[in-house]
């Protein structure tokens, strides 16, 4: 369900709908038209519009220092849309949730990185490199390549977006990351249920180390994403969020 609230002339955004949160990846029940790791790339939000641009043109989003001006928000919404089917994006329902789902991703995003300036949390040149060379090498030939052209994304500026989504990991992982303890209750509760849905027997206790460490892996991204949800309310009362109501209510009249 998607609330929007009115709060003094501004607009506050909130998505009751925890299972299309990732952590801070983009999460969407419909089907993905192009490989997901390209667009959690391509649709790093914060700092799109140059600096010239932004002195001229009103901000839509603004958190703490930070800001989002509507030609940022529209470039990264015809990205987004890639996520969606074709005739869903038809329907002014679909639509109208879509944006607001971006919405919300664009002002996590920007309550993160204003974390990490807080914290001095930085991500180094050879992080950036290593990360990059492992996506590109799940790509055959020229493919990657081929995806930033049809995107019409310079490879630089998906390297800086890329910095940026480490950036975000790093953060989330050092605010949560030591909250998260695996009990044996919950490996219990995994193997039973991996049992169930597969119809093998345990391998918690008898698999190998590698199978342990994802299980172990897994549970802990379940149990963060769900800390997420609550650190991030938290972090809106830290860092002031801004919706200008007149420039949204543009943006919702368009498809209708």
């Amino acid at each position: 369900m998607l609330i929007i609230k009115k709060n003094s002339g501004n607009l506050r955004v909130n998505i009751n709908d925890t299972e299309n949160r990732r952590i801070p990846m983009i999460r969407c029940s419909i089907q993905l038209i192009v490989p997901i790791s390209f667009l959690l790339i391509v649709c790093s939000f914060s700092g799109c519009s140059n600096s010239e641009q932004q002195r001229s043109e009103e901000y839509f989003i603004k958190v703490a220092g930070r800001g989002i001006t509507v030609s940022d928000f529209n470039t990264a919404f015809e990205i987004a849309k890639a996520a969606y089917s074709y005739n869903s994006m038809r329907q002014s329902g679909t639509l109208r949730e879509a944006r607001l789902r971006l919405i919300q991703q664009m002002i996590e995003e920007m309550l993160v990185l204003e974390r990490a300036k807080e914290l001095g949390i930085e991500i180094t040149k050879m992080e950036v490199e290593q990360a990059a060379e492992n996506i590109k090498g799940d790509y055959p030939d020229t493919v990657f390549q081929q995806m930033l052209l049809e995107y019409a994304v310079p490879y630089h500026t998906w390297e800086k977006r890329l910095e940026t989504r480490l950036l975000m990991e790093k953060v989330i992982v050092e605010a949560l990351g030591d909250q998260i303890e695996i009990t044996p209750d919950d490996l219990a509760k995994y193997d039973e249920e991996r049992s169930k849905d597969d119809g093998i027997t345990s391998e918690v206790e008898e698999g190998s180390k590698e199978t342990d460490e994802i299980i172990l892996k897994n549970l802990r991204r379940k149990k963060m994403e769900k800390a997420y949800s609550s650190w991030i309310e938290k972090l809106k009362k830290i860092y002031p969020v801004e919706i200008n109501k007149e420039l949204w209510g543009k943006i919702d009249g368009l498809g209708k």
